[in-house]
């Protein structure tokens, strides 16, 4: 028998289908719940309100569970490659080599972008953030290629589409940050692999290519992938409800761009090098800082300790650490903040007021310090974000598309004024 839930208002019991997943998660199923009772629910934030059924991520905080389609993270990070990981993101499947070489080349076919974007550049200001210019960028790309507007395209158009986004966003990541530094932009090299490229791109000059040390590709490769998903977020829940609307891709993944850029949400590895600097301007005394910590009557908190979903470990973290490690040892940077977040990481490793209360680093505390050492400015680190989280954010929005889901449209409980008659302005 299906397992059902009750649910008794205004003296009446209604039943209620309960879904199990895969991974035996289990939801009530209150679709009807208006229709039947006339009442919704109220869950601000929608912390316990499921708004799709996904096959793209699974994640459990409890236990410290990140799979992809099913392939566990670590083993993704540690054996595959970040445009590996987009195809079985989007498609479902791990691509065999035949098939990866057939998407590589397709995505070679597209890096470059319309010269004519470039005059948006112009017009920015100066100190524009690049995560405003990168919103505005993606969501330009469909005047450029208004067959995207197209609401019911061919599968082909559709792939044609996805490939063009995956192929200029590195592109369009790398012109930022060159335009932000008064650089000439570097072209694609469609001979270097997907993240060599765009390294290339952003670091070299426009004479020359620069040599990227094998750890730092390693380490960027890393960082992509575990960003790539992370299951139903703020952007990508953004991005699932804007595509609803049958608002085209660019514009879907520039709506979940803005949504990422919000500090509580994509910017805590930037707050993490903020902290950081805070800490060497008052002086590099982390002792001091720790003790602030844990202070209940100090507002200062830790920024890259614990994480609101991940209750016990990290499990990204972990990964991250050792080519965190493996970058600053390769690059042999002396970088006095740099030395402070490894004081604040050993501290909070093994002082047991972190560790009753699982405050250990997470993958934005690690990812802050490799982009600081790469050269990274702080306001990139978001952009950066953006370019691991697309594959995930364009998964996401297919399988929408996919499923026929209908157009997003959240309920209210109103709690303004009752009825009330106008009265004329002379006499107020």
């Amino acid at each position: 028998m299906t397992e059902t839930a009750s649910i008794s208002i205004d003296g009446k019991t209604h039943e209620f289908p309960v879904i199990t997943g895969t991974e035996n998660e289990k939801a009530i199923d209150i679709s009807k719940l208006r229709d039947q009772t006339g009442a919704i629910t109220l869950d601000p934030g929608f912390k316990n309100t499921g708004a799709t059924q996904s096959a793209v991520t699974f994640l459990d905080g409890e236990k410290g569970i990140l799979r992809y389609r099913g392939y566990p993270i670590e083993q993704l990070a540690e054996q595959s490659t970040f445009l590996e990981v987009a195809y079985l993101l989007i498609y479902g499947e791990l691509p065999s080599a035949t098939v990866l070489e057939e998407f590589r080349k397709k995505i070679d076919r597209h890096t470059l972008i319309h010269e004519d974007m470039k005059k948006f550049f112009d017009g920015f200001p100066s100190k524009s953030h690049p995560m405003g210019q990168l919103s505005c960028l993606v969501g330009a790309l469909s005047a450029f290629y208004p067959e995207s507007l197209d609401p019911n395209p061919t599968e082909e158009e559709e792939d044609l589409t996805i490939v063009k986004l995956l192929a200029k966003m590195p592109t369009i990541v790398s012109w930022i940050y060159k335009k932000s530094l008064g650089h000439p932009v570097m072209y694609p090299r469609n001979g270097l692999n997907f993240v060599h490229n765009f390294l290339n791109m952003t670091f070299g000059q426009i004479t020359e290519d620069v040599e990227i040390e094998p750890e730092v590709v390693s380490a960027m490769h890393k960082l992509l992938i575990l960003h790539a998903d992370h299951e139903q977020n703020c952007s990508t829940s953004t991005v699932r409800i804007v595509g609803s609307s049958n608002a085209n891709l660019y514009a879907s993944i520039s709506a979940g761009i803005s949504a990422l850029w919000g500090p509580l949400h994509g910017g805590a590895n930037q707050a993490v090098i903020e902290m950081l600097e805070n800490i060497k301007n008052d002086g590099g005394d982390s002792a001091k800082w720790l003790a602030k910590a844990k202070d209940k009557n100090d507002p200062f908190r830790l920024m890259g300790f614990g994480h609101r979903v991940y209750k016990n470990f990290d499990p990204r973290a972990k990964i991250i650490k050792k080519a965190c490690d493996d970058v600053l040892e390769r690059l042999g940077i002396n970088d006095p903040v740099l030395d402070i977040a490894k004081e604040l990481e050993e501290a909070a490793l093994k002082d047991q007021y972190f560790v009753d209360r699982k405050l250990y680093p997470n993958v934005d505390f690690y990812s802050g310090i490799i982009y600081r050492a790469l050269g990274f400015p702080t306001d990139m680190f978001t952009v950066l974000f953006a370019l691991g989280r697309l594959p995930g954010w364009i998964a996401q929005w297919k399988e929408m598309r996919a499923n026929k889901e209908p157009i997003g449209r959240p309920r209210q409980v109103y709690t303004g004024s009752v009825i009330r008659d106008y009265v004329s302005i002379e006499k107020r």
